[in-house]
């Protein structure tokens, strides 16, 4: 089979010609038909985190194929069925996180693309218990961005606990941010856009955006207190000064939304204005398969669209390219 493989952090994926994986006791093989390329990806594929991968190894976790063959003990899923590979690629099921509905926090974890092998390739093995079943009024394009980009946004809104009317300013327009404008619309908040680009301001205007602020040509803070300030911030942005100017633009018993994660690990905020306004910072990693599969019912019911564009699994390293350039207006999605 063809995998985009990373040999090397300094070094660009290789395309390389790797046997089919075969699935052991609790997991499926998969075919895959689309994978989506987040800035994870591009993340893990530079040994970006301070807990990196171990190369070789195929980033990907925005997976989704056909069931080709069961291992030993798989009950759950059946040959023939569309599934979605996610970033959480198998949690303990036992500790109080996963207990308690928070199996993202799971400390045995794996994740997809990072501690295993993901979706950059034609075949990939996962765990049977942690694919999410993808319904049939959603396509496989479709399906790849909503597995992370979607998931990650839909649960990080949920945590922020939206009240009908709060404004919910989203710094970031791009393969996330495009889904969190469209996510607050739905949960009734009234959706401030943030970017440096015009045309992602433009899409996010087109996708409901109440308000837009270009960064780039002028102070995002004042232009966002001009319209009221913020009850809740999404930060989505790879940038610890982003999440400064989120901060800054909070109104007393805001709500900063921590999501993007930077190679540089460090923002600044005041300790007194944290207090004195009553702002609470909330790290929110992924979402949960029950979250995941909201965000398909939701996508399948027609109230959410996704903006991508295909490429092939060549491609691989000029995509990465694109997407740090900032000039993909939301998500690249890789077609086998």
């Amino acid at each position: 089979m063809k995998a985009a493989v990373v040999t090397a952090f300094d070094k660009p994926l290789e395309i390389l010609d790797r046997d089919i994986p075969q699935p052991g006791t609790g997991k499926v093989l998969i075919r895959l038909e689309t994978s989506g390329l987040c800035h994870t990806d591009i993340h893990a594929a530079h040994g970006d985190w301070p807990v990196k991968p171990t190369p070789p190894f195929v980033p990907g976790h925005e997976g989704v194929g056909i069931i080709e063959e069961l291992g030993d003990e798989v009950t759950n899923r059946r040959l023939g069925e569309r599934v979605a590979i996610p970033w959480l690629g198998y949690a303990c099921g036992e500790c109080r996180f996963c207990i308690d509905g928070r199996e993202t926090l799971c400390t045995k974890q794996y994740n997809s693309g990072y501690s295993v092998d993901g979706a950059f390739a034609e075949y990939a093995v996962a765990d049977a218990k942690y694919v999410v079943p993808v319904p049939d009024g959603v396509t496989s394009m479709d399906a790849a961005p909503l597995t992370c980009a979607g998931v990650t946004t839909y649960k990080a809104l949920k945590v922020a606990k939206i009240t009908p009317t709060e404004r919910v300013a989203v710094f970031g327009v791009g393969g996330l941010g495009h889904l969190a404008v469209q996510y607050g619309r739905i949960m009734g908040g009234t959706v401030i856009a943030v970017d440096v680009e015009q045309p992602k301001l433009d899409l996010a205007l087109e996708l409901g955006a109440d308000h837009v602020v270009n960064a780039a040509t002028g102070d995002p803070v004042a232009a966002i207190q001009a319209l009221g300030g913020a009850d809740v911030a999404i930060v989505l942005a790879a940038s610890p000064r982003v999440f400064e100017q989120a901060f800054a633009s909070l109104n007393r018993g805001g709500r900063l939304i921590c999501v993007a994660l930077p190679a540089d690990q460090t923002m600044s905020i005041s300790i007194f204005d944290t207090v004195l306004k009553g702002i609470s910072i909330i790290g929110s990693i992924v979402g949960t398969r029950q979250d995941l599969a909201e965000v398909f019912e939701l996508h399948a019911e027609g109230r959410t669209k996704i903006i991508a564009e295909g490429r092939t699994l060549d491609q691989v390293n000029e995509a990465i390219d694109e997407v740090l350039s900032g000039k993909v207006l939301a998500r690249l999605v890789f077609e086998y």
